[in-house]
C-alpha cells in the first residue's frame, strides 16, 4: 500500500511514518519544513526516516496547488494521512494568516487532489480544541462543537466540515481524528512537557497557567500512531441509520467518520509536573499565572467509538510516557 503522509517532519507525522514503514508499507512523506519551531529537530526526525526501504521525502507546501497536483500524478498514493497543519492555540492569536493558508487553503488543495486521483481513504488530523466552550465530559464526537475558542480550533472544525462536503459530493471516504494533548519522544518544543523539562534542567521557573487548575487527557505518541494507522486501515463508510431529523455529528449518510484519540484519563497539570520532577530528580520553581486566551480548563476523551470500530484504546500511563520522553530528551540534547 502506498501512503502519502503530510507533515512527515512533524511530531505525529514522523511517528506515523515509522509505524507504516515498520510493517512494510510505502510512504511518500511531504513537509514544508517551516520554522514554526526548531528546524533542526524536524531535520533530525527526517534523518531517522531517510534511507529506510519504502520511504521517499518531498519538500512541498500544501498551499502549492500545482506542486501538490504533480505529486499526486507522480506518486499515485492509495491512502492519504494528513498531519500537516499550522499547530498551536496561542500562536493563532499572533499569526492568524498562517492558519488560513495552511489549515484551510492547504486542506482544500488536498481534498481536491484526493478527489481527482481517486484516493481510497483520507485520514486527517483534527484536534480536541474543537470542543471549545463545551463542558460536558467526557467529550464525545456525537456532541455538537459549534463554539471554538481560538482560530486554530475553528480551522480544525472547518476541516471536518470541508471533509464532509467531499465525502457527500464525491463519495471520498474521510476520517477526522481529534487528538488529545500528544506527548512523548521527538515531541514539539512548544508543548508543556517539553517546555517544563527544558526550564527545570536549566534552572528556570516554569509557567503554570490557570493557577495549576488544568486537566489534560495526555496521550502518548505511540498510542496516537497506532490509532492513526488502525483508522487508516478501516475505510470510512456511511452510517445506514443516520437521520437528518436527528443528525449525528460524528457520522453521516456519506462515507465520513470522526474519532477521538485520547488516553480517556485526564491528569491534573500539577500531577504531570510532580511526575516530571521525580523523573528529573529536581524540583520545579513554579510561576502561577491566569488562564491564557483561547485555552480551556480541561479535556477528556470519550473513545468508545474508536474502541468499538478499530479495537484500540490508548492506555500508556503518564509515568511511563514521561519517563520515555525524559530519556529521549537527555540523549538528544546530551543533558
Amino acid at each position: 500500500m502506498r501512503f502519502l503522509v503530510t507533515g512527515v517532519a512533524g511530531f505525529i507525522g514522523f511517528h506515523v511514518a515509522q509505524a507504516l514503514l515498520a510493517r512494510g508499507e510505502e510512504v511518500v512523506g511531504l513537509d514544508n519544513v517551516n520554522d514554526y519551531y526548531d528546524v533542526n529537530l524536524k531535520l533530525a526526525r527526517l534523518r531517522q526516516l531517510e534511507g529506510k526501504p519504502g520511504f521517499r521525502f518531498v519538500k512541498l507546501d500544501l498551499a502549492d496547488r500545482v506542486g501538490l497536483e504533480q505529486l499526486f500524478t507522480d506518486a499515485k498514493p492509495q491512502r492519504v494521512i494528513n498531519l500537516a497543519a499550522q499547530a498551536g492555540v496561542r500562536y493563532s492569536l499572533i499569526n492568524p494568516h498562517a492558519y488560513i493558508e495552511s489549515n484551510l487553503l492547504g486542506f482544500a488543495n488536498l481534498l481536491e487532489a484526493c478527489r481527482h486521483h481517486e484516493v481510497e481513504h483520507l485520514v486527517y488530523a483534527s484536534s480536541s480544541s474543537v470542543y471549545g466552550a463545551n463542558t460536558r465530559m467526557p467529550f464525545s464526537v456525537h456532541h455538537n462543537v459549534d463554539h471554538p475558542l481560538s482560530l486554530y480550533a475553528a480551522s480544525k472544525k472547518a476541516n471536518e466540515l470541508m471533509a464532509h462536503t467531499y465525502s457527500h459530493l464525491y463519495r471520498l471516504p474521510t476520517t477526522g481524528l481529534r487528538f488529545f494533548t500528544v506527548y512523548g519522544p521527538w515531541g514539539r518544543p512548544d508543548m508543556a512537557l517539553f517546555l517544563f523539562t527544558k526550564a527545570i534542567l536549566e534552572g528556570r521557573p516554569i509557567d503554570v497557567f490557570n493557577e495549576g487548575r488544568m486537566r489534560r487527557d495526555f496521550t502518548y505518541i505511540d498510542d496516537i500512531a497506532e490509532g492513526v494507522v488502525r483508522v487508516a486501515d478501516r475505510v470510512a463508510e456511511p452510517n445506514p441509520s443516520w437521520s437528518g431529523d436527528q443528525p449525528d455529528p460524528g457520522t453521516s449518510a456519506a462515507p465520513y467518520r470522526l474519532y477521538n484519540i485520547g488516553n480517556n484519563n485526564p491528569v491534573e497539570l500539577l500531577r504531570l509536573i510532580a511526575v516530571l520532577e521525580a523523573e528529573l530528580g529536581r524540583k520545579a520553581e513554579r510561576r502561577f499565572l491566569p488562564m491564557q486566551p483561547g485555552d480551556v480548563p480541561a479535556t477528556f476523551a470519550d473513545i468508545d467509538d474508536l474502541a468499538r470500530d478499530v479495537g484500540f484504546r490508548p492506555a500508556t500511563p503518564i509515568e511511563e510516557g514521561v519517563s520515555k520522553f525524559v530519556a529521549w530528551y537527555r540523549e538528544y540534547y546530551q543533558v
